[in-house]
This record gives C-alpha cells, structure tokens and sequence, in this order.
C-alpha cells in the first residue's frame, strides 16, 4: 500500500507539472492584458467610432461602438422585427411595401455613410436590399429608417448603394441583368444577348432634408454588375463599377460565364450623364416602383407607386461609359483616399490590377481603345493599368485604404489579409484569418482621410466581424486567434 500511494503522489506531481508547462504563456492576456485593456471602454464613456453593420438575411442594419464591440442598436429596415413592430404597426407597414405588394424580408447587403467633400459628415446612413431592389435611407439624428426606394429594371441589387463625393447621387448597379421593365410580355432566356439589359440607378439626395428621388437611369450592356466605388479628388465626377459575365451566358454559369482571362471595370462619366439630363436627352420610359416615406411628425408611414423613370441609352452616348479590362470576374472595385488609383479584385485571378485615373483619361483622350464591347469603348488594359500586385494571394475581393498609403485586400480562397503599399505594389505583409473572409472596413476606409486605427474583417459566410487594431501594429483578437500584422 505504502508503494502504491507513493507511485500515485508521484504521478500527481508529474501531471501537475505537465498541467503547468503546457499553459499557455500569454493565457493570462486574454482577460487582462493589453489586448483587452485596449477594447474595454468604461460605463459612461463614449467609443471613438460608430460602426455600422449590414445585417444580411436579417434585413436590418446594426450599429456596432469601436474599440468596445458594443452592441448599441439594430435598425429595423427591410424585414419585419417584432422588437419596435416595425413592418406589424398599422403605421409602419407602408415601409415595407414594392411594387410586388408587401415584403417582409429582404438581404441587406452593403452600408454606406453620407459625405460633403468626400468627408463624413454624420448625415445619413444607406442601406440596399439585395433581392428585392431597393435602398433605403437612415437618419441619423433618431438612428430610425426615414425613407425606402425600390428601384425599377433590375434584378439584384448588389453593387449598392454607393455613394458620390458630396452625397449628390446614391448609385445602385443591377446585379443580373434583364430585360428592361416596359418589354412586353414573356422573354426567352435564351434571347439574353438580345433583350436583356444592365442598369446603374442614380438616386438624387435632398441636401437639407436628404429625400431621394430616382434622378436618372443609364441602360448598359447585358452584363453583371458586382461592387462599385465614386471617384474622389481628381476622379470626382466619375463612378468605377466591376463587370462580369461579359459572356453573357445565361445557362451553366459556373462555367459558361468564366470564359474569358478578363472581364470590364466600367468608367462612368455622371457627370456628362447629368448634363445629358439636364439637357433632355433622357427617354421617358413606363416603369412601376415603390417609394416609402416615414414621418416623425405623424409617427406614420406612406408608400406611392410611381410609374416613370428617365433613361440614357450608353450606346446612343459615346462619352458616358468606358469598359477597361479587368483580370477574370472582377468583384471588388475600390478608389483609393487621392482618387487617382482604381483597384480591382478579379476573383478568378492570382494578381491585384491597380489602374491610373490620369491614364484613363489619357487614354480616352488619345482613344487608346481596343474596339467596343456593344457600342461602349474598350481602353486597352495597358493604358489604363498603373500596375500589378504579384502573388498578393488566392481570391481577392475587397480591399481598404489606411492613412499611409497602404492597401488591405481580403482573399476568400487563401483564406487571409494581405496588406500592400500603393505607389510600389510590393506586398508588406499577411494576416491568416482560418476563415473565407469577405468584406474589411477600415474607419474612414472610403473617404480621403482614413482614420486608418481599426480594420474589421467579416466572415464571407457567418459575417461575423473581427476587430483587427491598427496602431504601431496590427492584431486580430476573437478569443480563438491571434495573429499579427506589422504596420510599420
């Protein structure tokens, strides 16, 4: 008994042992270490930055505080929510009402902030809802949604709502491409090349009061439209949208619309579009589309069906639009805080294209152009491109910008962010994140000042968010992983 006993302490004291060398050396940081310490905002005190959240198959937005991760407010918007009875209210269902009658759901895709002189000037919030087409607008002095538009000739509206330099448009890009919305009667699939037409919708925006109204409509080619971003700076005045399915199939996407080694990043001139408008140029064309008001002054809501939009054709106006090629299925398109680099994320491609505004608009100029694609100029790739990032990763989509000249890419195939520096396009440095990552946001990441301290990453499928804190370093922290970027 004496040597059991003996042999069993014995071993205690080794498994004690093994317990202690095997913990972690920096478990204790997770409670109380500097990362931690960083995040934590005191009762009563305010966070440095609202961020504010897409809530996707919720149909509502949500309001996040930085650096805390607060959960300050969700915002009913495109889907009913029992919480504030928002869509079950006598007073609140017009709100959800489209020209297909009430929908009490929707995916609300992108979020995009006001802006006068590129800036954000706290005004307004923007939401789209990715099924049904439409956008709304959210106030900001009661955190409620203020006004929803649907939007006529369209299917899908994922490249929405993006946002001009001074808040003067909401543009919003079809995501399919259909048949424009007076076609009459039933049209066959396999007419697409013929019959079916893109759209981008430009909704003005009330400088005081913020009320929208759909300016204008551009038809396009029947191609698919992904992610867009306004110029700022030197490029204010145009609009950078990606483009895929330049196939334009219409049967086995997967494969018949991965055809080609390059799709289009389409250059648009709104402003020459605007005059064009302004001038009379635009066809009146029948359509049918909801647009939803609520007032705080009745605690009510009211909903009118209108029945007319204006439209430019791009064929019939060969200074409005511009194709430039893009490595296969471009997704993301994002312009840079000068508004002289144009970034594009072909999905399909093993390289980052950054294309120069001062080419562009050399090129138009000289007409550097490689024919047309459907009445639409094509400028050749090499009198567009600044350059290329080589082997930055598998599957980029999006990317953000810092205050120092550096760019964020998120690769949903090699699952990371890689962070890469503009004027040379040489590759700094890369951050695993063990999941297929989707959008980033950097505070300020789409203006001309970025406030470059924060960079969030959302999970590709969940989109649930990791805060990734910029400051003499860059650090993922969610409780299961913990890498680091070096920023400087």
């Amino acid at each position: 008994m004496t040597k059991s006993i003996q042999t069993s302490s014995f071993l205690a004291i080794l498994f004690a042992l093994f317990i202690v060398s095997c913990k972690p050396k920096n478990a204790e940081n997770a409670v109380s270490g500097d990362a931690a310490a960083k995040a934590y905002v005191a009762p009563g005190k305010f966070d440095q930055f609202y961020n504010f959240v897409s809530g996707g198959f919720s149909g509502q937005m949500s309001v996040y505080g930085l650096p805390s991760g607060r959960l300050l407010r969700v915002i009913p918007v495109f889907s009913v929510d029992p919480e504030k009875s928002w869509g079950y209210s006598e007073e609140t269902k017009p709100m959800l009402n489209t020209s297909h009658g009430f929908v009490p759901w929707d995916d609300l895709h992108h979020v995009q902030l006001s802006k006068t002189a590129g800036e954000y000037d706290g005004k307004w919030a923007f939401g789209n809802a990715n099924n049904t087409p439409r956008v709304a607008r959210i106030d900001l002095k009661t955190f409620r949604t203020a006004e929803i538009i649907e939007l006529p000739n369209s299917a899908g509206n994922h490249s929405s709502p993006f946002i001009t330099e001074n808040t003067e448009y909401v543009v919003a890009g079809t995501r399919f491409s259909v048949p424009m919305d007076d076609a009459n009667g039933d049209i066959p699939i396999n007419t697409y090349k013929k019959n079916f037409k893109g759209t981008l919708s430009f909704i003005s925006v009330g400088k005081e009061d913020g009320k929208l109204d759909l300016s204008f409509q551009i038809q396009c080619p029947g191609v698919n439209f992904d992610l867009s971003r306004a110029g700022k700076g030197k490029s204010h005045g145009w609009f950078f949208f990606s483009c895929y399915n330049t196939e334009q199939a219409s049967t086995l996407l997967e494969v018949n619309a991965s055809q080609k080694d390059k799709d289009f990043i389409m250059a648009v001139n709104w402003k020459k579009a605007e005059e064009y408008i302004k001038a009379g140029k635009g066809k009146k064309q029948s359509v049918k589309y909801a647009h939803n008001t609520y007032s705080d002054a009745t605690h009510s809501a009211t909903s009118e069906i209108k029945t007319q939009v204006t439209v430019l054709d791009s064929k019939e106006f060969s200074d409005i639009c511009y194709f430039i090629p893009c490595p296969k299925s471009p997704h993301g398109c994002d312009v840079d805080p000068t508004g002289e680099f144009i970034v594009g994320s072909g999905k399909l491609a093993a390289l980052i294209p950054v294309f120069s505004f001062d080419k562009i608009q050399k090129a138009i100029a000289d007409k550097s152009y490689d024919g047309d694609y459907e009445g639409i100029p094509v400028i050749k790739y090499e009198s567009a491109l600044y350059g290329e990032v080589k082997k930055p990763g598998l599957g980029p989509l999006h990317t953000e910008f810092d205050n120092k000249g550096n760019a964020y890419t998120s690769f949903f195939v090699s699952s990371e962010v890689v962070k890469w520096n503009i004027k040379d396009l040489k590759v700094l440095d890369r951050a695993a994140t063990f999941y297929s990552v989707g959008h980033l946001c950097v505070p300020g990441g789409d203006t001309k000042t970025p406030a470059g301290k924060y960079l969030i990453a959302y999970n590709k499928i969940t989109k649930i968010a990791i805060c990734l804190q910029v400051l003499n370093s860059l650090k993922v922290h969610n409780y299961m992983i913990s890498v680091e970027i070096k920023c400087n």
